[in-house]
């Protein structure tokens, strides 16, 4: 590590630069140099991201891993705005290739600003109870969002039941998210009362994972981590069967809709907003 950048004594494939940004950011943008008045530079590089400084995820683009094309001299700087935010407290800048004629050389800059959030641990044997208040209301669209991390493969994350035996739950199962939605209506005696939408995948790799619950009229949109399903939910499904309640992490004791041996959430729960309102926000203010 000299004056004019970091430059690792040897240069192979098993070099990084870790960077510490000392709390949860959002970054938006990265930028690299090579080393100052050298002829050190990387030609490309993945970046790498995470939370604890244990648990690493490689940014990702198209689906894919995204190799970053670096510099092609010491001095210009090549500034990349991200297709999509990372938010993350831990960076690591890995090289792939650099100047055959010199070593790895990097100077960097991350553009960013600090990730507000509100953050709740499930400890498998709780659960966050939310009651409507009936005047706020809106029967024609409802938004649920969250994000999770777990490394539990199973759990409950969501849970709500109506008078008739409506319910719809969102569980973790063998580590994919499953929406489960059942109209219960004594009306419909079909298959199409039930519905159960399967999406993602190694989900309980104590990464967090978004998820976007919205339901409009019969239409519902399902969305895990930018994967989006959207169906129409036959039958009188309308959220006003339901009950004005919500749970987060487990389904109270009072469950009517006989789903014994499913476990409680174990892990963490970030920004829960029903329809806007912060749920987390809403709890820690009671």
């Amino acid at each position: 590590q000299g004056a004019g950048g970091w430059s690792p004594l040897v240069s192979n494939k098993y070099q990084w630069l870790q960077i510490d940004l000392g709390e949860r950011t959002e970054i938006t943008a990265v930028a690299t140099q090579g080393g100052y008045g050298s002829s050190d530079w990387v030609t490309s590089y993945l970046l790498m991201f995470s939370d604890s400084g244990r648990n690493w995820k490689q940014y990702r683009q198209k689906e894919s891993i995204w190799a970053f094309s670096g510099n092609t001299n010491a001095d210009s700087v090549v500034y990349y705005k991200l297709q999509h935010s990372i938010k993350a407290r831990f960076l690591r800048f890995v090289p792939l290739d650099w100047n055959p004629n010199g070593r790895i050389g990097m100077r960097i800059e991350v553009y960013g600003c600090t990730y507000r959030s509100e953050v709740v641990g499930f400890d498998g044997k709780s659960c966050l109870i939310y009651r409507f208040n009936q005047k706020l209301m809106s029967a024609l669209k409802d938004v649920i969002s969250l994000k999770f991390k777990t490394m539990q493969s199973d759990g409950i994350l969501l849970h709500r039941e109506g008078q008739n035996g409506d319910h719809i739950t969102l569980e973790l199962i063998e580590g994919k998210l499953s929406l489960f939605i059942n109209l219960g209506d004594a009306k419909i005696h079909s298959s199409n009362a039930q519905i159960n939408i399967t999406l993602g995948s190694l989900l309980d790799d104590q990464h967090w994972h978004s998820v976007l619950i919205e339901h409009f009229n019969n239409q519902v949109n399902f969305t895990v981590d930018k994967h989006t399903h959207h169906f129409h939910a036959k039958g009188e499904f309308n959220y006003l069967d339901l009950d004005y309640e919500l749970s987060f992490g487990g389904i109270p004791v009072s469950g009517k809709s006989g789903m014994l041996s499913r476990k409680n959430f174990h892990g963490c729960f970030e920004n829960i907003y029903c329809n806007g309102v912060n749920i987390i926000d809403l709890a820690k203010s009671q």
